[in-house]
Parts: C-alpha cells; sequence; structure tokens
C-alpha cells in the first residue's frame, strides 16, 4: 500500500512552509533539535522497555545527578543513543545509507557497553527472537541487508515516505544485530528524512502498540499501511511544530487553547492525535500556536 493523494499534500504543504521559514533561522532549528534529544532518546528506549523515565534520562544527558541507583549501562544507553542523534543532524548529508553507515551508527550505539558485539552483523550461531518472531538466520542477514539497502537507494520513483517505511519494515524483519536493532533502526529513519530535507521524528512510547502492529501487519500480509501511517503522523508532528517556533507564535498547552476558544477536549485532542490541527507534543504535553483560529 502507499500514503494516501490526502496525506501526501498535507505534507507537501507543510514541507513547503517549513522550507520557506527556515531561511536564516539555522540557529532556531538546532534549538529545538538540541532540546528534542532527550524526549527522543527516551521515547526510543522506552519501546524497548528500558526502566529509564524521561526526567532521568534529561539528567543523564545534562551530567546530573540521578536521585535513584541508575547502572553504568542505563547512562551508555542513553548517552550514546544522544551522540548518534547529534552526529545525523550535522553528517546526515554527506552519505546515502549504507552498510559502512548502519554498522558504524552500531558501534557508536553499543560501543563500551557490549564491545563483542559492537559494530558488526550477527554471527554463526547468533538467532534473535521478537516475542514469537525468530529472525532470518545470520548467514542470510548480510545478503539480506545488501539487497534492502540497494531496493531502497536505487528506487527512484516511489514516494520517499513510503520508501523508508518499507525499509524499516524489511530492516526490523531482518533484526541484523544481537542487540539494538530497534533503536539503530529508528534512527536510520531519522538519518534517511535528514536526507530527503526533513526534520528528525519521534516515534512515541505511548503509540508502541500500533508501531508494534506494523511489524505483524507486514510479516503476515505484506501490509505496509500501518508503518506508513505512524511515520506520517510522526513527521507531520514534527513539521507543525517547527513551523509554529520558526513563525514565532506563542506555545501555548492543548488544554488552554481548548480552554479559551471553548472547544471540545476529546474532539480537539483527537484532530491534535490526527494531525487535523497544528499541535505537537513537547515533554508528552499537546501544546499548539496560541495565534491559530
Amino acid at each position: 500500500m502507499a500514503i494516501t493523494k490526502p496525506i501526501k499534500n498535507r505534507i507537501q504543504a507543510l514541507k513547503a512552509e517549513f522550507d520557506t521559514l527556515c531561511r536564516a533561522k539555522d540557529s532556531l532549528l538546532v534549538m529545538i533539535d538540541e532540546a528534542e534529544v532527550p524526549e527522543s532518546v527516551y521515547n526510543s528506549n522506552a519501546i524497548e522497555n528500558f526502566a529509564l523515565t524521561l526526567k532521568e534520562t534529561e539528567k543523564i544527558l545534562l551530567d546530573k545527578e540521578v536521585a535513584r541507583n541508575v547502572s553504568l549501562r542505563e547512562v551508555f544507553e542513553a548517552k550514546n543513543l544522544a551522540r548518534i542523534i547529534g552526529y545525523i543532524r550535522s553528517k546526515s548529508k554527506e552519505t546515502e545509507i549504507n552498510r559502512e553507515v548502519i554498522l558504524f551508527f552500531h558501534q557508536m550505539l553499543i560501543g563500551g557497553i557490549d564491545d563483542e558485539i559492537a559494530g558488526r552483523f550477527r554471527g554463526p550461531g547468533e538467532y534473535v527472537r521478537v516475542g514469537a518472531y525468530v529472525a532470518p538466520a545470520p548467514e542470510q542477514v548480510e545478503r539480506m541487508i545488501e539487497f534492502i539497502i540497494t531496493e531502497y537507494t536505487s528506487d527512484l520513483s516511489t514516494y520517499f515516505l513510503d520508501k523508508i517505511a518499507k525499509f524499516h519494515l524489511d530492516f526490523e524483519t531482518i533484526h541484523p544485530f544481537c542487540d539494538g536493532n530497534g533503536r539503530i533502526g529508528r534512527v536510520l529513519i531519522c538519518f534517511q528524512l535528514q536526507r530527503f530535507g526533513f526534520p528528525m521524528i519521534i516515534i512515541r512510547d505511548r503509540e508502541k502498540k500500533e508501531y508494534y502492529q506494523s511489524f505483524g501487519d507486514y510479516r503476515d500480509h505484506k501490509n505496509t499501511k500501518t508503518m506508513e501511517k505512524v511515520l506520517s503522523l510522526a513527521l507531520m508532528e514534527s513539521l507543525h511544530k517547527r513551523i509554529t517556533y520558526l513563525r514565532s507564535d506563542k506555545v501555548i498547552q492543548l488544554s488552554e487553547f481548548i480552554k479559551k476558544h471553548g472547544k471540545s477536549a476529546p474532539a480537539t485532542t483527537n484532530a491534535a492525535r490526527r494531525q487535523n490541527i497544528p499541535a505537537f507534543r513537547e515533554n508528552g504535553v499537546w501544546k499548539i500556536g496560541e495565534s491559530l483560529e
């Protein structure tokens, strides 16, 4: 399946506005990206059932003391992922996605945590599973990864977000690493988006159910629609956030906006989730530009 034309048109319109507004405002965009890193790290780790809270993640990335006893591994998990996100922001335009980039990101993520498996694909005898799903044998990993990279980079006609969604589904189906597959896969989505001139996105722990469902839909029915929906909503939210700040609009909580304009709370919140209004989340709280009528 493919993303519908109305959604494509909405994304195209948002991208055009984003491109117009961001001229000469690189410093603001960098600031927004940097402020978003703890939320990105927290959500990607939380999807994998890591125990760190958002507040703990923020403190770790700022080298502040955390109230509870946090393991050294948890600290490395957070800091390494943040380092990759920072690298992507500055280096994504330099090269297309390839085998070396994928392995380099994995080395950055797992290095210092488990150096025996960092920066390499699964080898003989290294099998992995997610729930009841058993990933392909390690002997198949290199060939399968090369195939999906070639398929992705040589396809110049498919809509960019459809391409990214399918690549992510294929990558997670292969599960090429002994550890870190989900986090690397989500990092690669952001890398791919940046190369198309789009901002990075956050796939949130709150949407984990639909996100995980997309893999079952793909494995069982070759249906990419669920993942395309997850990515398109996340991308529109990321664009709405940046456009609101680039317009120099005052940012308020959605609950305040609802009260101020006498809106229905359930209907407005639902519209935010569907991205039918330019709302976005910061630290899990829905917000919107005050001037929106």
